[in-house]
Order: C-alpha cells, then sequence, then structure tokens
C-alpha cells in the first residue's frame, strides 16, 4: 500500500531542508506513527491527517533541526571567540613589529581578503537558517580558519628576524 499523498507532501516539505538521513529517520517514524493510527481503526485519510498532526508543521520541525545543527554550533562558538583570538593574533603581530616584516603588500592584501571570506562563511553558517548552507559554509569556514591560522603560525615561524 502506497502512502498517502499528505504525508508525501510532508516529506517532501522535510527533504527540501534537511539531508536525507535526517528526513529518511523522520520517515521512518511518520510511517510508523501512520501505521499505529490505522491500527487504532482510523481511516487511511484520518490516519495520514493524524500521523502529519502528532508530527507538527514541518517548518517547525527543521527549524528544530536547524538550531541543533552541529555546524551551526560550531560557528557560533568560532564567531564568539573569533574576536578573541583576533585580538591575541594582533597583540602578537603589533609586539612582533609586524608591519616591518619583508611581506610584500599584495600578500598582506591576500590575506586580509581570505580572513574576510572565512569570517563571512562562518556567519553564514552561524546566523543562517537553512541546514545544507549551514553545514557546508561552516564546514569551508572551519577549514580556511584552520588554513589561515596554519599559514600564519608558519610565516610567523619562517620569516628571518629584523
Amino acid at each position: 500500500m502506497s502512502e498517502p499523498r499528505l504525508i508525501r507532501d510532508y516529506l517532501a516539505a522535510l527533504s527540501a531542508r534537511l539531508p536525507g538521513s535526517i528526513t529518511e529517520e523522520l520517515a521512518g517514524g511518520l510511517a510508523e506513527t501512520y501505521q499505529a493510527c490505522l491500527r487504532r481503526g482510523q481511516a487511511p485519510d484520518a490516519a495520514a491527517r493524524s500521523a502529519v498532526a502528532e508530527f507538527g508543521d514541518p517548518y517547525l520541525t527543521t527549524a528544530g533541526f536547524i538550531q541543533v545543527n552541529p555546524a551551526r554550533r560550531a560557528a557560533r562558538r568560532l564567531l564568539v571567540t573569533g574576536p578573541v583570538v583576533g585580538a591575541c593574533w594582533a597583540a602578537a603581530l603589533i609586539t612582533s613589529h609586524a608591519q616591518n616584516w619583508p611581506v610584500p603588500l599584495p600578500a598582506r592584501i591576500m590575506l586580509g581578503l581570505a580572513l574576510a571570506a572565512v569570517v563571512a562563511l562562518i556567519a553564514v553558517a552561524g546566523l543562517g537558517t537553512g541546514y545544507r548552507l549551514a553545514t557546508r559554509t561552516g564546514l569551508a569556514g572551519c577549514v580556511g580558519i584552520t588554513a589561515l591560522d596554519l599559514l600564519m603560525i608558519s610565516g610567523v615561524l619562517s620569516l628571518p628576524r629584523p
């Protein structure tokens, strides 16, 4: 027996906003709820309405998953701690007189632009409303900030001291 259209539409709304693995798990729970309603003697359409009502509005359901997305939570933590880490970098570079180091202006500009792009990615992940977008931009931002930190550390260690 195929699932009612109401359940298919509900699952389509979920799958548009959530990864397949989460949607599949919710689909299994929705199917079990639907079957339980049928076993209680409800007609198929009434059972579908009851199952969907029990699961709640699909947009509220997806909003809950978006709130607890690990990439989104990590991005929010980075947005909070980032200024502190940036201030530490600034203090270290200022006390080391980094402005006098032999780093060409284009390289300084590229590092600044890369940092701005990484911060933008992390901000989109932390403040956005999409699960997939938060996951992708959060991952890209975390990889980017790690690469920038490693580049800066290796650069600081390899530059000749004036």
